[in-house]
C-alpha cells in the first residue's frame, strides 16, 4: 500500500522472531487524522504464530485493533463465509469473518506466496474495491536478513 493512495496517517510495523526474522508485518490505517486507527491490514507468512489462533478466537490483527482502540471487551468469531472477488485477472477467495462486535469489519485471503491477509477494519465496511489498493509487499521482507 502506498501512502499517497488514501489521505489519513499510515505507520508499520514488524513481528520479528527469536532468529531475526520476520514473523509479520502490519500496517495501521489512521483515516481519522490522529483521533484513533480505522484499519489495520496483517501480512502473515506461512508458519508464523500469529497465524494460530483457537477456534472462535479473533484474528492478531483484530486484537491488535481493539488493543489501539483502547477497547477492552470480549469480542469472538461468531461465523466466516467465503466469497468470490475479482483483482484483475485473479480471483481471490475471501472470508469474512463475522464478530461478536458488529463495528469490526474483518476479511482474509491467502496470497499466491503463502502470506495471509487480514484486514480488520472499525465502524467501516471493508468493500471490493479495497483489495485493488493492496500492493503486494515483497517475499524477501520476510527472509532472515
Amino acid at each position: 500500500m502506498d501512502p499517497g493512495d488514501w489521505p489519513g496517517n499510515l505507520g508499520a510495523g514488524l513481528l520479528p522472531a527469536p532468529d531475526g526474522s520476520c514473523q509479520g508485518v502490519f500496517l495501521r490505517y489512521d483515516l481519522f487524522g490522529g483521533r484513533g486507527p480505522a484499519m489495520i491490514i496483517g501480512n502473515l507468512p506461512e508458519g508464523s504464530p500469529a497465524r494460530d489462533v483457537a477456534e472462535g478466537e479473533v484474528p492478531f490483527e483484530v486484537a491488535q485493533l481493539l488493543l489501539a482502540l483502547e477497547n477492552e471487551e470480549e469480542v469472538t468469531v461468531v461465523g466466516a463465509e467465503d466469497m468470490p472477488v475479482m483483482q484483475g485477472d485473479n480471483l481471490l477467495i475471501v472470508r469474512r469473518l463475522k464478530l461478536s462486535e458488529t463495528r469490526i469489519s474483518c476479511v482474509q485471503f491467502d496470497r499466491s506466496d503463502n502470506v495471509l491477509v487480514t484486514i480488520a477494519a472499525w465502524d467501516r465496511p471493508i468493500t471490493d474495491d479495497l483489495y485493488a489498493l493492496l500492493k503486494p509487499l515483497p517475499a524477501e521482507l520476510f527472509q532472515q536478513g
